[in-house]
């Protein structure tokens, strides 16, 4: 199977890419993006301010440092506004922006969070269905990535993200 839905963290896994679900400043903050900085530790810090910060939906890399990961790919999630500011077709770009980035670094194997479903609000069910819906898409139309992780480490989330997948039609989550 190409896709698996995990419960851990995101920080341990040994693929080539893991996705940062970042802020626009790509300065570490919270969540995600919090375990991130702290697990690749000082060089990451250093790197992100060298590029400029992130719009919304886009992606830019950077070496895995101190993470068993060879790159981090930072993309900024939408904030979610109540749905009626571009936010679905934003969180798409994100996961499209971070493939394509991981294509271009040689990567061919990929971790996501659930990218805005933090601090950032958006509703589960809704970024769940996006996200397999974009990755499934994707590698329908592209050889070059061979595995994907959803890596959660709320149960709940989890569960979602099972769900969604089995929406697909992918009958079995390890």
């Amino acid at each position: 199977m190409k896709v698996e839905v995990l419960l851990q963290d995101i920080t341990v896994m040994k693929v080539d890419a893991i996705v940062n679900a970042a802020n626009r400043l790509l300065a570490g903050g919270g969540g995600v993006d919090g375990a991130i900085h702290s697990a690749a530790g000082e060089g990451l810090k250093k790197a992100c301010s060298r590029l400029g910060g992130c719009e919304t939906g886009d992606a830019k890399v950077t070496r895995g440092f101190k993470l068993p990961a060879k790159y981090i790919i930072h993309t900024v999630g939408p904030i979610w506004q109540g749905g009626g500011s571009n936010e679905e077709t934003l969180l798409k770009k994100c996961y499209l922006s971070s493939l394509s980035a991981a294509v271009l670094s040689g990567a061919k194997s990929i971790a996501f969070p659930a990218i805005s479903c933090g601090a950032y609000g958006f509703p589960h069910e809704r970024a769940a269905a996006i996200a397999v819906n974009t990755v499934m898409g994707f590698l329908k139309r592209n050889d070059d990535i061979e595995k994907v992780y959803f890596v959660l480490v709320d149960e709940r989330l989890f569960k979602i993200y099972c769900a969604a997948l089995y929406d697909y039609g992918v009958a079995t989550v390890e």
